[in-house]
């Protein structure tokens, strides 16, 4: 397979593999395009490389930006903006790690905190199905919540950090 035909084929898998992880397509194809970019890149690049509109490019980026999977880079002389990725995927896959709880369990804990305290008869068979089931739920996001904090610290903690390169 030749260079050409292999980054267009890891381009187009990241961004299929992209909605397991909470990020678009197109998000996950341009930073695909940077991750294998020994370069910065400016949004012209990508938008040449992926055949992508400007709006489109502009927004993906923000949002990678946001996520703190690719950073903006001035080159002195430069007019124009560039952008990097990350390259080191361990830090790569904790930071997606963190937003994602971020944005999603960490509202859905406040929800079940919430919803937990739902009143009624302490006889009903409804109620007690339904403190059951969030109850449940809630301890299940709770060692989840657990468990992604100790992945994002691992590199803090050097035990923890040894044990989990093991598995890299």
């Amino acid at each position: 397979m030749k260079l050409a035909d292999a980054k267009q084929q890891f381009i187009s898998s990241w961004g299929a593999f992209a909605s397991h992880w909470g990020i678009n397509k197109t998000m996950a194809q341009i930073h695909a395009l940077l991750l294998i970019s020994p370069d910065p890149l400016t949004q012209d690049d990508v938008m040449e490389e992926l055949s992508l509109s400007r709006g489109n490019v502009n927004m993906n980026m923000r949002e990678l930006v946001d996520w703190a999977l690719v950073s903006r880079m001035i080159i002195p002389g430069e007019r124009k903006e560039f952008f990097t990725a990350e390259k080191d995927i361990w830090k790569v896959a904790t930071q997606i790690i963190k937003e994602r709880k971020r944005r999603e369990l960490d509202p859905m804990m406040k929800l079940l905190a919430t919803l937990e305290a739902v009143e009624g008869d302490v006889d009903d068979k409804h109620l007690k199905q339904f403190t059951a089931t969030v109850g449940g739920i809630k301890k299940f996001g709770a060692q989840a919540d657990k468990m992604l904090e100790a992945m994002v610290k691992a590199d803090e903690h050097w035990l923890l950090s040894t044990l989990l390169r093991f598995f890299k």
